[in-house]
C-alpha cells in the first residue's frame, strides 16, 4: 500500500483505524481512472492480508458531495474499448471493497450518485449526513449500474424498491434510505465523521480475528441456505477458539479489565 495517492487521502491510526477520503472536491469527488487505481491499490491488499488495519471509514472531501459517480468529462469521447478498460479498474476496486476482510463503513457527507451510491453500497454499512442524497442515475445516461448496484441495493432495500429506484434513476434522501434499511444512522453534518470513527474505534478495540470471521460468516451465510450458513458459521467460530485473543478475552473478563487484543 502506497503512502500517498493522487485522488485519495489516507490516514491510519495506531489502533488500526484507516480513514479513506475521496479527495477531488472541485469535481464533487467524481471517480476518474486514477481514483479507481488508487482505491484498488488501497483495498486489494485488504482482501488477503489486512496487516495492522482493523476497520476502514470512507468519506468524501468537502461539504457538498460524498461522490458524484463516474467522471463524465473524462469519459466523454472514450472508445468502447477504453470505456470497458476503465470500468474494469472500477470493478476491481469496488469488488475489493466488498471482499475486504475488515469492516468498511461509508460516511456519506453529501450527494452519492451513480458510482458514488454504489461505492456506499459496497461498504458493510452506511452512516449519512442528514442532507445527503442518493441516486443510481445510470439509466438516465444510457447505461445501468455496473459496480454492484443491481445486487447490493436489492439486498439493502428489497427487490421492488430497488427496481423503482434503479429504473427511474430518481434521487432519495438520507431519511428515506434510513427508513428502507440502506443507511444505519442519519447524523447532523458535523457529527457524521466523528460518529463513523467512533463506531470504527469500537470495532478496532474488539478481537481482529473474531471481527474478520464474523463478517465473513454473515456475508457468506446470506448467500446460501440456512443449514449451509450454520455450517459456515461454526467453521468460522472454530477459527477463533485457537487464538491467543480468545484466551486474553476470557482472562480480561475474569480480571475485570479491558482486553488487549493482538489479532493472534
Amino acid at each position: 500500500m502506497a503512502d500517498q495517492y493522487q485522488t485519495v487521502a489516507v490516514e491510519l491510526s495506531d489502533a488500526g483505524l484507516m480513514q479513506v477520503t475521496l479527495n477531488r472536491p472541485d469535481v464533487r469527488n467524481a471517480i476518474n481512472t486514477q481514483m479507481g487505481v488508487d482505491l484498488r491499490s488501497i483495498f486489494r491488499p485488504l482482501v488477503f492480508d489486512a496487516g495492522s488495519v482493523r476497520c476502514v471509514v470512507v468519506t468524501g472531501a468537502g461539504d457538498k458531495a460524498f461522490c458524484a459517480g463516474g467522471d463524465l468529462k473524462e469519459r466523454n469521447g472514450m472508445t468502447d474499448a477504453q470505456w470497458r478498460a476503465q470500468h474494469a479498474v472500477f470493478e476491481e476496486a469496488f469488488y475489493a471493497i466488498m471482499d475486504s476482510t475488515v469492516p468498511v463503513i461509508a460516511a456519506v457527507n453529501g450527494a452519492a450518485f451513480g458510482g458514488g451510491c454504489e461505492l456506499a453500497l459496497a461498504c458493510d454499512f452506511v452512516y449519512a449526513a442528514r442532507e445527503a442524497r442518493f441516486a443510481l442515475t445510470e439509466t438516465t445516461l444510457g447505461i445501468m449500474p455496473g459496480c454492484g448496484g443491481t445486487q447490493n441495493l436489492p439486498r439493502a432495500v428489497g427487490e421492488r424498491r430497488a427496481k423503482e429506484l434503479i429504473l427511474t434513476g430518481r434521487a432519495f434522501s438520507a431519511d428515506e434510505a434510513f427508513a428502507w434499511g440502506m443507511v444505519n444512522r442519519v447524523c447532523e453534518p458535523a457529527a457524521l465523521v466523528p460518529a463513523a470513527l467512533a463506531t470504527a474505534g469500537a470495532i478496532c478495540a474488539n478481537a481482529p480475528v473474531s471481527i474478520r470471521q464474523a463478517k465473513k460468516a454473515i456475508h457468506c451465510g446470506l448467500n446460501v441456505d440456512l443449514r449451509t450458513g450454520l455450517a459456515f458459521e461454526i467453521e468460522s467460530y472454530n477459527r477463533t477458539v485457537v487464538t491467543e485473543d480468545r484466551l486474553e478475552g476470557v482472562r480480561a473478563f475474569s480480571e475485570k479489565r479491558k482486553p488487549l487484543f493482538k489479532g493472534k
